[in-house]
């Protein structure tokens, strides 16, 4: 894959070419790669319990509810839970179905001062393919990264 400043030069990349507001964005199996090489990193799943439950978990992920199921309610305590579970110093990916919601997460955490925030793009599932299905084009679950079902 590359190194961890590899991993973190194309992030900015796409971040500049995307014209994000936090550091970058990474595709799953840099994520994954980031998190086994840079010690202090942490990935914040923001998917709904249900998501967790029924679709899937990814180990070590932190889990905090963006939006909770169902209704897609907005978690008024995500800021208040995110700084309570990760240090404003770790690197920060966060990680949704598609891309989404951890963009919204991630201009949040941004705002919140933390200083090194990604996007990790396609998300847990990545994008619909031409029948409207997730689960075969993109996301950590087709790149082969771990996970387990609930």
């Amino acid at each position: 894959m590359g190194t961890l400043e590899e991993i973190r030069n194309a992030a900015r990349q796409r971040a500049r070419e995307m014209k994000l507001p936090y550091t970058g964005a990474l595709l799953p199996a840099e994520a994954a790669q980031m998190l086994e090489l840079e010690g202090s990193a942490k990935l914040v799943d923001v998917r709904s319990s249900a998501e967790w439950n029924y679709v899937g978990r990814i180990p070590g992920a932190v889990e905090i509810e963006w939006k909770s199921y169902p209704g897609m309610v907005p978690n008024p305590k995500f800021a208040e839970q995110l700084q309570q579970k990760v240090a404003l110093d770790a690197p920060l990916m966060f990680i949704c179905r598609s891309g989404a919601r951890s963009h919204d997460t991630a201009v949040l955490a941004n705002q919140l001062g933390y200083r090194e925030v990604y996007n990790v793009l396609q998300g847990f599932e990545g994008d619909r393919d031409a029948h409207g299905h997730r689960n075969t084009v993109g996301g950590w679950r087709v790149a082969g990264l771990p996970w387990m079902q609930s």
